[in-house]
């Protein structure tokens, strides 16, 4: 497989280079967004997925058949990979576009548009416990020496993608520069349906009962997880070893407290409370 053990770097973040090349992080850069677009973006392991899912069942109208039968990156292609043009679906209304690039890369392109923006963030703590297993299938990114070296990475902005720090904080100072929406993991675990209602009167889609109510059946944790089109199972063991563990792991909130040691959750704790003590997404999860 081709650049596996290839690490891209742009704007001074790591990337994985199976996935992305210069060419591609540069046609992202100057991608020309149209004002129907919706562009979904997020730190790695912090609600892409489900995101995905909600918006394709929102546009379709309940109907599951597409996320059914279409591969989620082939219905919100990632904009800075190496598949964006040869996957997105040019001819639709309203463009679905996935992305994890921050802020000071990607904003000032969004901000030529009226493009719709969706940031989805997550407690760090899961995040960083999700991305470590992340790492122990995907083989297009660095096998992690252990968690306690992982952790101490993430909080340093050391890993692929660059800092969640400098991510969330970037993305919420686009509150005025955009049309962005925030949502969290937690909020989409703890109230889909009104979430799913918040992100429709965003988007201006008149939400019928009947697609509310296949929204909540078919993006339930263990439906996207038995969902080829959303679990990557259809992904070679070359790229992504499922024998390693599963892309849907467990979809839980607070999975952070079974891993972290009382001296890794002090430190953590330390690092955030430096850079977020004034971050308005915090009530949404615990930290404790």
């Amino acid at each position: 497989m081709e650049r596996l053990e290839v690490t891209e770097t742009f704007a001074g973040i790591a990337l994985p280079g199976h996935l992305h090349t210069a060419e591609s992080l540069q046609f992202a850069t100057s991608f020309p967004f149209r004002d129907t677009d919706v562009v979904i973006v997020t730190y790695p392991k912090s609600g892409t997925t489900w995101m995905q899912e909600i918006l394709t069942l929102l546009y379709s109208r309940g109907d599951a058949q597409p996320a059914k039968t279409i591969p989620n990156w082939e219905r919100a292609p990632w904009l800075e990979q190496i598949h964006f043009r040869s996957s997105l679906r040019d001819t639709a209304t309203n463009r679905l576009i996935t992305s994890h690039l921050p802020a000071r890369v990607l904003g000032p392109r969004l901000q030529g548009s009226k493009a719709k923006v969706i940031y989805v963030a997550r407690n760090p703590k899961d995040v960083v416990v999700s991305y470590y297993h992340f790492h122990l299938l995907a083989k297009f990114l660095p096998d992690p020496i252990s968690f306690d070296a992982f952790l101490q990475q993430f909080l340093e902005g050391k890993v692929h993608y660059g800092s969640w720090f400098e991510h969330v904080k970037g993305w919420l100072g686009q509150r005025q520069l955009l049309d962005i929406i925030y949502v969290t993991y937690e909020e989409l675990h703890q109230d889909l349906r009104g979430a799913a209602q918040r992100l429709s009167a965003f988007l201006g889609i008149t939400l019928e009962p009947q697609t509310l109510l296949a929204l909540e059946q078919h993006c339930s944790f263990a439906a996207m997880r038995d969902n080829a089109m959303a679990n990557y199972t259809l992904i070679p063991r070359e790229i992504m070893d499922h024998s390693r563990g599963r892309f849907m792991r467990r979809g839980v909130v607070g999975d952070w407290r079974c891993h972290f040691s009382a001296a890794q959750n002090a430190l953590f704790d330390r690092v955030y409370h430096k850079e977020m003590c004034d971050n308005e997404l915090s009530a949404h999860w615990a930290m404790v």
